[in-house]
């Protein structure tokens, strides 16, 4: 019999409340967003209040201005992931029921069209403002893998994005008709629990090297520096764990039953891995960049 791990009995919601006839719930998934945003805040004030960690000991912003600068963040996450997954995932669809888009209790976001809304907010704010918006995005993605972090754990509790059938000994027999119908496997289907894989990776790890050359490695000191960091480790983790990350339904066929967005004979790319690249590219742009700036 082959060795896997039931999935653990975690309900989504953490807790549902009835109100005027009405039900109100606090789901994992939307618990991991409220505590990312305010861990990374907390970390930002920290972080502008250091001078001694910014070129010429002088940080970019305020505490003050970095409360008013979470507003921006919240609205670009939530509107850019919206209409990233609108856009990258499902367009035809969603051109098809135009009032389903803001529908965003129904699920659907895309990190991708997330990261480009909190870049325009962060575009806005910084010249809106008058400060360095290089330095801006830095301290934005130094904390940005405390939000991935959660919010992969939150994928996992709820039994989405999960992987690949796999045989090896700590696949996940994730429950739901979608998740066991797995091609050629008999009885109990285990996947890779490729949500903790991009946890571990983008969030954990990427989150802990960004941190410790911020603050032990003088990194806020070059701006752009972070900034490219992220992006080249984000893609690059994405990009890896793709390749035992199930497709989207909409992109698997029985032409196409790896359900790549680009497909070259027997092999080809996944639309997370066709958009990690740009962002790799992007990545080792702004380190270049960065290290040429750097002061004497």
């Amino acid at each position: 019999m082959q060795a896997m791990i039931p999935f653990p009995d975690i309900s989504p919601e953490i807790f549902t409340l009835s109100l005027f006839g009405m039900e109100f719930a606090l789901r994992w998934y939307a618990l991991s967003y409220i505590v990312g945003i305010l861990l990374g805040w907390r970390l930002v004030v920290a972080s502008v209040k250091r001078p001694h960690l910014w070129r010429a000991a002088s940080a970019p912003m305020t505490p003050p201005q970095v409360e008013d600068l979470l507003t921006w963040v919240i609205l670009g996450v939530i509107l850019g992931g919206r209409l990233g997954f609108v856009l990258f995932y499902q367009p035809g669809y969603y051109l098809q029921n135009p009032m389903q888009i803001l529908q965003v209790w129904q699920g659907g976001m895309s990190f991708h069209g997330g990261l480009l809304g909190v870049v325009t907010a962060c575009l806005l704010y910084s010249k809106r403002q008058g400060i360095a918006w290089l330095s801006v995005g830095d301290v934005l993605c130094m904390v940005a893998p405390i939000g991935l972090l959660l919010g992969r754990i939150a994928n996992f509790i709820n039994a989405e994005l999960w992987g690949r059938p796999t045989s090896l000994p700590w696949g996940v027999a994730f429950p739901g008709a979608a998740a066991q119908d797995c091609p050629d496997v008999i009885g109990i289907c285990a996947r890779h629990p490729s949500q903790l894989y991009e946890a571990m990776l983008e969030g954990l790890i990427l989150g802990a090297v960004l941190i410790f050359l911020a603050y032990r490695r003088g990194a806020l000191k070059e701006p752009g520096r972070i900034t490219g960091l992220f992006f080249i480790g984000y893609g690059v983790s994405r990009f890896i764990v793709e390749f035992v990350r199930q497709a989207d339904a909409q992109f698997i066929t029985p032409d196409n039953p790896m359900g790549y967005a680009v497909q070259m004979g027997a092999f080809g790319l996944s639309m997370g891995q066709l958009l990690s690249l740009p962002m790799i590219a992007f990545g080792l742009a702004m380190v270049a960049w960065a290290k040429r700036s750097r002061p004497a």
